[in-house]
């Protein structure tokens, strides 16, 4: 299978590519193909022919969009219309990652596939909007949704790692629950899916629940640093522009369903990859 991927210096797509060495792939970010360019958009899907397309490529910074709405929709909305019509032109099959911020947290449950999105931010209706558009002009679509992602780049596990070598103290959000998710798990489960013909709605995401506050204990505990003392703030505390879902983890059931594949517990994959950020290091 040829697959072509977007958003592969992200760190989705760096786990993907790694996982796609010594298969035929090509690996795009904006440099190689601009997805809010649909004429370019066309050319490059067009010249390489991919079965599949994995589309990772987004705005992912949720409070610059608040005050730049235009920018996010260009981007997820939009691009991801570029996408699907080339995808529909040249007969690829399309993975559209999404989030969990298409939620508005209220529920009091994680979310599965059968519940109704109803984003409180930009960021989430642009990335909702993009599930919509993808969803009028294809029927080979899988639409993935995940969260609290962190991997081979920037993320909040090594935000934590960094402070915690700064600070004795750190306070973290403990009012916002979620599912951090590896994001080397969440490229095997879409690998694991792009086998199957079971197009629909999938949310991967680590299993079990966490507030920020919650993660950052855990990452300094499977680091071994005891001496940073992690204290608790609200998210009213912070005043960041864009509202965030207070309750949004989500539930595997469709992956789970159609693949009999849900990703593993959240704390069993920060371990792993905390011990390999460690042999990195060393």
């Amino acid at each position: 299978m040829k697959i072509l991927l977007t958003g592969a210096n992200g760190q989705l797509g760096r786990e993907l590519v790694k996982r796609l060495k010594g298969t035929e792939f090509l690996a795009t970010d904006a440099a190689e193909m601009d997805i809010t360019d649909p004429a370019g958009t066309l050319r490059v899907i067009g010249s390489y022919q991919p079965d599949a397309v994995i589309h990772g490529a987004a705005y992912t910074n949720v409070d610059a969009a608040e005050g730049n709405p235009e920018a996010a929709y260009k981007v997820n909305a939009v691009g991801t219309q570029n996408v699907a019509a080339a995808c529909l032109k040249y007969g690829a099959k399309l993975v559209y990652v999404s989030t969990d911020y298409v939620f508005d947290g209220t529920l009091g449950r994680a979310y599965n596939e059968l519940d109704r999105p109803n984003p409180q931010n930009v960021y989430g209706k642009s990335k909702h909007a993009g599930e919509m558009l993808a969803h009028h002009i294809l029927n080979e679509l899988f639409i993935v949704r995940t969260s609290w992602l962190y991997g081979d780049g920037g993320n909040f596990v090594r935000t934590m790692l960094k402070l915690g070598q700064e600070r004795d103290e750190i306070k973290v959000v403990d009012d916002q629950h979620g599912c951090p998710t590896w994001a080397a798990d969440l490229a095997e489960a879409i690998l694991r899916l792009l086998k199957t013909e079971q197009f629909g709605i999938y949310h991967a995401a680590n299993a079990g629940v966490a507030t920020w506050y919650d993660f950052a204990k855990k990452i300094f505990e499977l680091s071994g640093n005891s001496r940073v003392r992690v204290l608790p703030q609200t998210t009213a505390e912070l005043s960041r522009p864009a509202p965030r879902p207070a309750y949004s983890p989500l539930e595997n059931l469709m992956l789970r369903l159609t693949t009999g594949h849900a990703l593993r517990p959240w704390e069993e994959a920060l371990r792993e990859y905390l011990a390999g950020l460690k042999h990195i290091t060393a």
